[in-house]
């Protein structure tokens, strides 16, 4: 709907939607907050929202048709593989062999068909995916802070915004702290503009100098800010210029030209030979797409020159004969090696995975890291809300010369009413942590804590002040938005009725500037003035090394003055620090000064390492953050995958520890872990920072916890696991998080909590910021590389059956010498057109297999074709051409006399009638096989009857299983069924198939599919046994001792039957 209302009514620029009485920019930020019927506090109501969702449509750039039909058609009809259909089926009118050619024919239109709908379904599923991994929006609607889709951002809404965003629209700004905006692809300005909230401007100003509005589609660069959205999709400022954006990039490649302009003759031959090479790649698929589907479209080109030899061989033993027959079944000889729907199944299957992930969580950005997934050895996480919940609680503060605050159990962890608050003069370190319990009893009242305590009001102001999170009471609760670091601040001080805004609004605390949290300097700043005693104050908040690094002054009895802070003194702090963190919690330090400098401009006019330099110390407080309930169990069962799990956190190192001892990344018994990698097991971002590639390389492992993380600590940890070989996936959320993220083999952003630049940098999204997701995105991508491995194998097997069928079978000799066919041209045809695509695409969408996830990770180095798949292929393909060479000879030497007859491949006739015969019953076993096969394929190690290990159906599981997937039930079901015509309605069997109905030929058809199936189950069983061997030679000991085997003492109890575990899957 919007973007027809961009098409009808001419747009002002800078103008709302619905126009208001000026253009935003012009008016002060309550005006149009009121005119926009918004809510600057509690947002818009989620009913509202959609109701304007529905007036104004997405908040979308009309970026052009989507998904195109006729596209897909001409990619169905103008593509290799499709080419040589056409060719063959010209070759075969072109001799006169009108059945061949129709047949063919029927097969190209039939691939076409079905590859034209599924392809478009796939395209409709991507085209889906693409919207849901386009950028987010933080919007406040009920009072609550929302993450959502740009696309749903409306008129009216509250957005706020930070360092990395993406603006979703045009949006007047309400509040602006240190904010700046790169709108240099809508102005061309080069430098970030920095913008302010209360001054308005002329309405026929340049949208350049609009200094109140955020513009969609600028990126902040710094600060933050809030504003209420006033125009959306096509009407906002860079939807006037969408088109210009919508350009496409030449297909043809340039002329190299000298410094003059000029060319010579040659350049514009070469600019000509490498287009025309870029269109023969396309058209032959090696130069598009993943590298999986480009090394699949290398496949189909090398089995295209095998098919040649093929049909040459056929020639060859016939003497190249110029008889119609010998040319028609050389070229279907040929066309049984050409995988023709072998490009179409890999796309739908990964369509179909891509899909599928989005109900797991996971959002596919780019679709080669599906092929990647599937051979992650180590993943580097994040742990605030990847392995916690996110959802933090202060639980402790400690101030020096007070004591100890505890909070007790609450409910909801936004509502400062509930659980109670206790006081004790100990330090952490003197406190026994018993219970939550023992915290209630006794709880009392804030007005009782702040009666005649400076030092805790003192402590209360930095801790609502240098926040930047909003804590308030609605109709309906409590509601907070911001950080969830902040937020649980936040609400430890509106215990003590202390909270930002009624600071604000009552004791005449304004905002001077602010110092963002940075990842380098691991703290944030403001400066407050006080209008009461016209001061002004620093308060820092930060890691507690970087708060005591900074700070000279504490007060350490109550009543009595600043003290010059000691070394003494600041090891105190770090081993109350490590107290709080031995429980888990997250600590941070509280520190402040008076300011006496000058105050005014810019936020970069300050001296930021001066402000936050000579401080005093006010207090530690333990924010409690607790793992998610699955945490746990998705990083042992990454133990089990042979995926190694890394905790890169900007936490303390005791509270890192304590959390990865819970969630099982580190050994619960440390006492067993050998001093020498004990501290590479668990160290901290400026050790590792020190040692250089060649220490780090000389480490016995690499760390799996790494504490007070920088981005750059990151980048070298992906460096190092590269140098190990080993396929690392890294998670991140920050716009610092970037160059870890490109680096990495696959980059993990956060939906939730992460910046749209750190999207933009990153393969895959989890919608939930869960760790598990990440879990579930490995499992996905490991079955995706095991079904594309399915019909991968089951196709090529096939190839291989029919070929040494064809050539093999060619040794029959007839009296005039001519070779007899043991499969006509129509049959090989039919099998082609009726056992290839459908099954394969239902072993596409195979469900994963039980034991995926207990498997070591796949190498993307040996691809599909590892050494087990190309023995199967032989393996399978020989058995099958063994099985149908036999049956031919069976009924025509065993059961018949032998005569072969003449012109048996022309026509039927009495003499030919045991021929016919032999040929049905071999077209038959082998379209049987084929479609067995595909049941088969389902797992490539288990039994066909036992693919389920923990069942209880120990006769009966195998119907479940084939039922499960009904894709593949009715593909293969459909090809028995049509078996039947071809056999038994005259002039098909005779004149088009060239074989006749078989009768007692049934019985040879049944042994045979009873040898087919003991051939194949007793090669499964044989990797079998192979496989155990291997394992059994590997070890079988406890997961934990297995996992951290090298990080063991030899002399430890662990230590008996220990593992031997990859050095590269540990490291």
């Amino acid at each position: 709907m919007g973007k027809n209302q961009a098409d009808q009514e001419p747009h002002v620029s800078g103008q709302a939607n619905k126009p208001l009485s000026q253009p935003p920019h012009a008016l002060p930020h309550p005006v149009v907050t009121q005119e926009l019927r918004a809510n600057a506090d509690d947002g818009l109501t989620q009913q509202e929202a959609k109701s304007r969702l529905d007036e104004y449509g997405r908040n979308e750039l009309d970026d052009g048709p989507g998904v195109q039909p006729v596209k897909i058609l001409v990619r169905q009809v103008a593509n290799a593989m499709m080419l040589v259909l056409i060719m063959a089926m010209a070759v075969s009118f072109g001799i006169s062999s009108y059945i061949e050619g129709g047949v063919i024919a029927a097969v190209i239109i039939l691939n076409i068909i079905v590859g034209f709908f599924q392809e478009f379904n796939a395209e409709k599923t991507m085209d889906s995916l693409r919207s849901l991994s386009s950028p987010t929006a933080v919007a406040v609607r009920d009072g609550n802070t929302i993450t959502i889709p740009t696309a749903e951002i409306v008129p009216g809404d509250i957005v706020e915004l930070k360092t990395g965003d993406t603006v979703p629209a045009d949006i007047r700004l309400v509040e602006a702290m240190n904010f700046e905006t790169d709108e240099a692809l809508l102005t061309g300005e080069s430098l970030p503009v920095g913008k302010e909230t209360e001054t308005t401007f002329d309405a026929d100003i340049g949208a350049g100098d609009r200094l109140n509005v955020a513009f969609s589609s600028s990126t902040v660069t710094k600060g933050r800010a809030r504003g209420v959205v006033f125009a959306t999709g096509m009407k906002t400022e860079i939807g006037t210029i969408a088109a210009a954006l919508r350009a496409t990039g030449k297909r043809t490649r340039p002329v190299k030209r000298k410094p003059d302009g000029s060319a010579k003759p040659h350049r514009y031959a070469q600019a000509w030979g490498l287009t025309a090479g870029d269109f023969v790649g396309t058209f032959l698929g090696i130069n598009v797409g993943t590298p999986l589907q480009r090394k699949l479209s290398k496949l189909a080109i090398l089995l295209f020159g095998v098919a040649v030899v093929c049909a040459i061989i056929v020639l060859a033993a016939n003497r190249f004969s110029n008889d119609k027959e010998v040319i028609i079944y050389a070229v279907a000889t040929g066309l049984s090696m050409i995988p023709a729907c072998l490009i179409v199944v890999l796309t739908i299957t990964m369509a179909a995975g891509t899909k599928r992930m989005v109900q797991r969580h996971v959002i596919v950005r780019r679709l080669d890291s599906l092929e990647a997934l599937g051979a992650v050895t180590d993943i580097c996480s994040d742990k605030t809300g990847t392995l916690t919940q996110g959802k933090m609680v202060a639980k402790r503060a400690w101030i020096p010369c007070v004591g100890t605050y505890a909070v007790g159990t609450s409910n909801d962890p936004v509502d400062p009413t509930q659980g109670d608050l206790t006081h004790t003069e100990e330090p952490p370190t003197a406190i026994q942590v018993e219970s939550e319990n023992k915290d209630e009893k006794g709880g009392v009242t804030y007005e009782e804590l702040l009666e005649d305590n400076d030092p805790l009001k003192d402590y209360l102001n930095v801790a609502s002040l240098a926040n930047l999170a909003h804590v308030h009471k609605s109709e309906d609760g409590w509601k907070a938005r911001g950080d969830p670091t902040e937020i649980a601040i936040q609400v430890f001080v509106s215990r003590f009725n202390w909270n930002r805004e009624r600071l604000r609004k009552e004791e005449s605390w304004s905002q001077v500037a602010e110092f963002p949290f940075d990842s380098d300097v691991k703290k944030m700043s403001v400066i407050f003035a006080n209008k009461a005693t016209s001061t002004n104050m620093v308060f820092s908040k930060g890691a507690v090394e970087r708060i005591i690094g900074s700070c000279n002054l504490v007060r350490l009895e109550k009543g009595a003055e600043l003290t010059e802070m000691t070394e003494d003194f600041r090891s105190t702090i770090l081993q109350n620090m490590e107290a709080l963190a031995a429980q888990g919690l997250r600590v941070l330090a509280l520190a402040s000064k008076e300011y006496k400098g000058a105050t005014g401009g810019d936020d970069s006019s300050y001296d930021r390492a001066a402000i936050e330099s000579d401080l005093t110390f006010q207090g530690l407080i333990g924010l409690y953050d607790p793992p998610r309930v699955e945490s746990a169990g998705a990083v042992k069962q990454c133990h089990q995958a042979g995926i190694t799990v890394h905790m890169l956190t900007g936490d303390h190192p005791g509270t890192a520890k304590a959390i990865a001892a819970q969630v099982g990344i580190i050994p619960a018994r440390d006492e067993a872990v050998a001093r020498d990698v004990a501290d590479a097991m668990v160290t901290t971002a400026s050790a590792f920072d020190k040692l250089s590639d060649d220490d780090i390389d000389k480490l016995p492992v690499l760390p799996l916890v790494i504490a007070r993380c920088s981005p750059n600590t990151k980048v070298r940890m992906i460096e190092a696991l590269h140098r190990r070989k080993c396929f690392a996936a890294m998670t991140g959320d920050g716009v610092n998080d970037s160059p870890s993220l490109k680096r990495a083999d696959v980059g993990i952003a956060m939906g939730q909590a992460g910046s749209d630049v750190a999207k933009d940098a990153s393969d895959i999204v989890l919608t939930d910021d869960n760790f598990a997701s990440i879990l579930n995105a490995i499992e996905e991508g490991r079955r995706m590389f095991d079904n594309i491995q399915k019909f991968v194998l089951h196709l090529l097997a096939e190839n291989i059956a029919q070929a040494c069928t064809l050539l093999i079978g060619l040794a029959f000799k007839d009296t005039s010498s001519q070779s007899v066919f043991p499969l006509a041209p129509v049959e090989i045809l039919w099998v082609i057109m009726i056992t290839s695509g459908m099954p394969d695409m239902g072993l596409g969408v195979e469900i994963a297999a039980p034991d995926i996830m207990a498997r070591p990770p796949q190498s993307l180095k040996k691809g599909i074709f590892t050494l087990e798949i190309v023995v199967d292929i032989l393996v399978y393909g020989v058995w099958m051409a063994c099985l149908c060479l036999a049956s031919f000879s069976i009924v025509m030497f065993g059961f018949g006399d032998g005569n072969l007859g003449s012109g048996c491949n022309t026509r039927y006739s009495e003499e030919c009638d045991t021929v016919f015969r032999a040929r049905a019953t071999t077209f038959v076993c082998l379209t049987w096989f084929a479609l067995f096969l595909a049941w088969e394929m389902v797992n490539m190690r288990r039994s066909f009857f036992r693919m389920q290990p923990k069942s209880k159906r120990y006769f009966t599981q195998w119907m479940y299983d084939v039922w499960r997937n009904q894709f593949l039930f009715w593909a293969v079901i459909a090809g028995f069924v049509t078996i039947f015509p071809t056999l038994y309605i005259p002039v098909v069997n005779h004149v088009i198939f060239k074989h006749t109905g078989i009768s007692w030929e049934w019985g040879i058809i049944v042994v045979e599919a009873i040898l087919f199936f003991g051939g194949v189950e007793s090669w499964k069983w044989a990797k079998r046994v192979y496989f155990r061997r291997i394992a059994k030679k590997t070890g079988q000991a406890d997961l934990e001792a297995m996992v951290f085997s090298r990080y063991l003492n030899s002399d430890s109890v662990w230590s008996e039957g220990e593992g031997q575990v990859d050095e590269k899957k540990v490291g």
